[in-house]
């Protein structure tokens, strides 16, 4: 590798919204630092399935709604 053009590689702290917290390696921060996430996979409905209201509604929705009954199967 050229030198002086890849960011520094180092061990971070990362701090989930429950408190718990774990060490990654990491080119953000300096060696040792915290990062905080206000999001994470256990609580963020994205990654548990939670509410999806944003789907609610869309065009996808409105097409389902009308033609969900078809199947694209063939009948013999």
């Amino acid at each position: 590798m050229k030198t002086d053009t890849h960011p520094e590689y180092h061990i971070i702290n990362v701090e989930m919204t429950d408190g718990t917290t774990f060490q990654t390696k990491s080119t953000w921060g300096k060696e040792g630092d915290t990062l905080h996430l206000d999001i994470d996979p256990k609580t963020h409905p994205a990654w548990t399935g939670g509410s999806r209201r944003a789907a609610e509604g869309g065009r996808v929705d409105k097409f389902n709604k009308r033609f969900g009954g078809l199947s694209l199967s063939k009948k013999s």
